[in-house]
């Protein structure tokens, strides 16, 4: 059924404050027994996406950063323009779990054949409040990874392949014959290219450096 796991984590929060600041902080949160189709997942990994700084930062001024707390629980807070502390007025006073993806260890598992068989797997997840050492997730939201494949290299499963793809069949939908990709050494421009090139589509690849720019194609 499971192996030790604690009933307590750290999990990295975003909070908007009144004074007009974001402010991450580690807090403490309950790791409840899985429900049936629940699994416990030992966070290993996880990945920054743009999403993930959307919600993480709030469009905060990173130049300002500020941090308190200690070592081990530190705290940091960013001002927010006035056009981000408007947009993110809905969140005041409220901490808010960050992280949409990761991977890690099965840990525990609820009694329902979906779950129990991912019990001692390396698995991908999008869950949700992923930067955390541990998360409760729905099995169907797991992805078993292939023996081997460790944490890291699983950890961006959904995301940016499903944004990849969505692109292909938007393209497709659309009648369209060829993609335009900026920021394409990325992840997303790097999985966008292989398959383009697997499926014979022409892309167009923008790449930024610093300030150079270069353009690459897929044939």
């Amino acid at each position: 059924m499971s192996e030790h796991f604690p009933r307590t984590a750290l999990q990295l929060c975003s909070m908007v404050r009144a004074d007009r600041t974001v402010e991450l902080s580690l807090n403490e949160v309950e790791i409840p027994a899985p429900g049936a189709n629940d699994v416990i997942i030992r966070v290993e990994a996880a990945p920054i996406n743009p999403s993930d700084l959307g919600l993480l930062l709030a469009g905060a001024d990173i130049t300002a950063l500020a941090m308190t707390g200690t070592a081990g629980r530190p705290v940091v807070t960013a001002p927010l323009p006035d056009a981000a502390m408007r947009a993110a007025r809905a969140r005041v006073g409220q901490p808010m779990p960050v992280g949409n993806e990761g991977a890690g260890t099965v840990v525990a598992a609820g009694s329902s054949p979906s779950a129990s068989a991912l019990l001692g797997k390396t698995v991908a997840a999008a869950g949700g409040g992923m930067y955390a050492e541990y998360r409760s997730v729905d099995a169907a939201f797991c992805l078993a990874l292939p023996a081997g494949t460790s944490a890291v290299d699983g950890a961006s499963a959904f995301i940016n392949p499903l944004t990849a793809l969505g692109m292909i069949e938007t393209m497709r939908l659309e009648n369209h014959s060829a993609l335009v990709h900026t920021a394409a050494a990325s992840n997303l421009g790097q999985m966008l290219n292989r398959l383009c090139l697997a499926d014979g589509i022409p892309l167009v690849s923008i790449v930024r450096r610093y300030t150079s720019r270069s353009i690459s194609m897929a044939r």
